[in-house]
């Protein structure tokens, strides 16, 4: 699922696509659990609207809205949030793309999986949600209306210490993956990075985060702070759905030393990556230079 380098990807290059411009028409699919805000009071209330921000929330992203009031994006497990120029074969369902010659492939048109379209005032492309599996979430929020779902959000990894997580830590006996996978510690991680983040600290991401040591909490974070970082450089991690706004793949998941790399050599030591599951999430790691 996109976690916050794709996240910060897509702000970067979807803000100059609606930061400025006025909705013309807004389309959506029917009620479903998508929609934290009916489809019809979005189709009746963003029309006329003009974008003045856009920010991101850990894994939200947060669009200002003039007059006051915001619209709540979530990217769930397989949103992609992109430009109607876009052209990428991930853009397609499996069903499209074996219907489809190669050189078709890469056109997109709206299907029954695109959930919110955006369209605009003047020249320039529509802005489309797309979800697969519907986990994303899209929320209108009034002027000065309080979101529980970011009220919950810890301090973002990007910005997060050391410290802080070794406080959190004191005296749990949750496996440190799961603590650092938890929103409300740190904003933002997710399964890739948090395994990435602990290869480089060498602790395994089965052990009770209260036997985690103050010095190995820093190079925790400041081993997520650095994957994270040249992911964004990167463009995010597409392995699966992921792809930016722009319709471009990431470049991350080609740097990856334990993720999904279960039997292959460690890059560091030449012993075969294992896999555990915790707390029902896949973790990878290496038997040697994690401990």
């Amino acid at each position: 699922m996109p976690e916050l380098p794709e996240v910060e990807v897509t702000r970067r290059r979807i803000e100059p696509l609606i930061v400025g411009r006025k909705v013309r028409q807004v389309r959506t699919t029917g009620d479903s659990y998508f929609f934290l805000t009916p489809p019809a009071k979005l189709r009746r209330r963003l029309v006329g609207r003009r974008f003045t921000g856009l920010e991101r929330r850990g894994k939200y992203l947060v669009a200002e809205l003039d007059g006051g009031g915001r619209l709540l994006l979530h990217l769930g497990m397989t949103g992609q949030l992109f430009s109607s120029l876009a052209q990428s074969p991930r853009l397609l369902s499996a069903t499209a793309r074996a219907a489809l010659a190669p050189e078709q492939q890469r056109v997109f048109e709206p299907d029954e999986h695109t959930h919110l379209q955006l369209r605009f005032a003047h020249e320039g492309p529509d802005v489309f949600f797309r979800d697969v599996r519907k986990f994303g979430k899209v929320q209108l929020l009034a002027p000065g209306e309080p979101c529980e779902r970011l009220d919950k959000l810890g301090t973002d990894a990007l910005e997060t210490t050391g410290e802080e997580l070794f406080r959190a830590s004191r005296k749990r006996r949750v496996a440190i993956k799961s603590l650092i996978l938890d929103q409300s510690v740190i904003a933002g991680s997710g399964n890739i990075y948090s395994d990435e983040a602990l290869f480089l600290a060498g602790v395994r991401p089965g052990r009770a985060a209260g036997r985690v040591t103050r010095a190995e909490c820093i190079r925790l974070v400041d081993g997520m702070k650095k994957v994270m970082r040249r992911s964004i450089e990167t463009g995010g991690s597409s392995i699966s759905d992921y792809v930016a706004p722009d319709g471009s793949d990431g470049g991350y998941q080609d740097e990856r030393r334990v993720y999904a790399r279960k039997g292959g050599p460690c890059l560091s030591c030449q012993t075969p990556i294992r896999r555990k599951v915790i707390g029902q999430r896949s973790s990878h790691y290496c038997p040697r230079c994690q401990t």
